[in-house]
């Protein structure tokens, strides 16, 4: 487990070519807004058009106003003395707002770790466990796949085809079976065997949030049997191009359900990245990784100064 902890502290010390590739139709958003304000002074149509840029990058109106506001009081109290100046201070006054450890992974004191994965269909859900057992298994760790999603004969094969091209095993159930009862074999697999870390797929949709919950509820509970502490993690897969809509998700689902962490996925292919920003601030999970891509290296962990200085400008991505 130790080998994974410090792969991981080493991963979020500097920005990708990925990272800075994979969020770029965000920042050309967000850079073009800031461009066009420059050498003007930071009156109220430049608040306005500042307000609009953040807005248009989906950091959502609270958020904007917010950090609108900030700016403009700055400006009038000459700690920013030009609108040049803008884009540096908002990725300072949002930086603050994502504490650096709170991205790491929660990893049992003992093997094994387990991961609850939850998420609404289409979410990319089933992909970022493939990612994550990827990930995993390269550093060297003993990855096994848990198909708690049995309402959907189609959920159970797609994990099961992930893994067998990520090379990891795989506890399934029939369709229809209690999921509880896969996640419990899971764990009691991964206790005898000695596996490291085992990835739990949950339902991607039921028909209420109620019954939703006490699914989850259950799995949780069904799981402590076998190993008190679990579960040690419960990531929320969240579609990041649907923006505004994912924050609501996350709202939802942490309601009730514990989760400790998000998966933004699908960022490359938005110019709404600016949502990532916007769940910490409304719902205070932490963001724990980003999907950049359609190859299993394209989920990172997520790194607060990395992504604002991808989206906000940096001198460059470092290799």
């Amino acid at each position: 487990m130790k080998r994974a902890k410090d792969a991981v502290a080493g991963a979020v010390k500097k920005a990708s070519v990925a990272l800075v590739s994979g969020v770029k139709k965000t920042a050309e958003v967000v850079r073009g807004g800031l461009d066009a304000i420059v050498g003007r002074r930071l009156g109220d149509a430049e608040c306005e058009e500042l307000e609009a840029t953040l807005i248009k990058a989906d950091l959502g109106h609270r958020l904007a106003s917010e950090l609108v506001e900030q700016a403009r009081e700055a400006y009038r109290d000459r700690e920013v003395k030009s609108p040049g100046e803008i884009a540096e201070f908002l990725k300072s006054r949002l930086k603050a707002e994502f504490p650096a450890q709170d991205s790491q992974p929660l990893w049992a004191p003992q093997p094994p770790t387990v991961v609850l994965v939850v998420g609404v269909n289409g979410s990319g859900k089933t992909t970022s466990i493939a990612k994550l057992a990827h990930r995993y298994r390269s550093e060297g760790l003993r990855v096994l796949l848990a198909a708690a999603d049995t309402f959907r004969a189609a959920a159970v094969e797609q994990l099961a085809t992930w893994a067998e091209r990520v090379g990891v095993e795989i506890v399934k159930g029939q369709q229809g079976a209690d999921p509880a009862s896969v996640a419990y074999n899971a764990v009691e697999k991964a206790l005898a065997q000695g596996f490291d870390l085992v990835i739990v797929d949950t339902a991607g949709r039921l028909h209420n949030k109620k019954n939703l919950m006490d699914e989850l509820e259950k799995i949780s509970r069904v799981v402590k049997k076998k190993l008190p502490a679990a579960p040690h993690e419960v990531l929320l897969v969240l579609d990041g191009t649907t923006g505004q809509n994912a924050v609501q998700q996350a709202k939802v689902f942490t309601e009730g359900v514990g989760v400790t962490g998000l998966i933004v996925t699908k960022l490359d292919g938005t110019a709404r990245g600016g949502a990532v920003l916007a769940m910490r601030s409304e719902v205070r999970v932490p963001v724990k990784y980003i999907g950049l891509g359609e190859k299993m290296t394209d989920l990172e962990t997520f790194d607060a100064d990395s992504f604002l200085d991808a989206i906000f400008g940096a001198e460059e991505a470092r290799e």
